[in-house]
């Protein structure tokens, strides 16, 4: 399977998951519950989870912990940013652009 196939299909599955804890809890809890039963469903699933994972900042080739957690990293690969909000602000968008680069700058991608 391809990278992209390969993303594609956990993308969907962790979609997938997202939306059976929603559909299982409903609206109205925080962040860290919801977190909590989606990182049982993925595991469910035999997905690698790994919840805050501590996310370092690359500044000057040296890494700093800023205190940065990524709330689900699943496969080693996909950043799964969990938010209890009525909507999503640009703000959530850039927090998602932020943390995908300083991934890619750990991983030497």
């Amino acid at each position: 399977m391809e990278e992209k196939d390969r993303l594609d299909w956990i993308t969907r599955r962790i979609i997938g998951a997202a939306i059976e804890v929603h559909r299982r809890l409903g609206p109205g809890l925080l962040e860290s519950a919801y977190e909590a039963c989606l990182a049982y469903e993925l595991r469910q699933l035999d997905f690698k989870v790994e919840a805050q994972s501590p996310l370092p900042v690359v500044y000057r080739d040296v890494k700093l912990d800023c205190g940065y957690r990524l709330d689900l990293l699943v496969e080693d690969c996909v950043i799964v940013e969990v938010k209890a909000v009525e909507r999503l602000a640009p703000i959530h968008d850039a927090q998602l652009l932020s943390y995908s680069s300083f991934r890619t700058n750990e991983l030497g991608c």
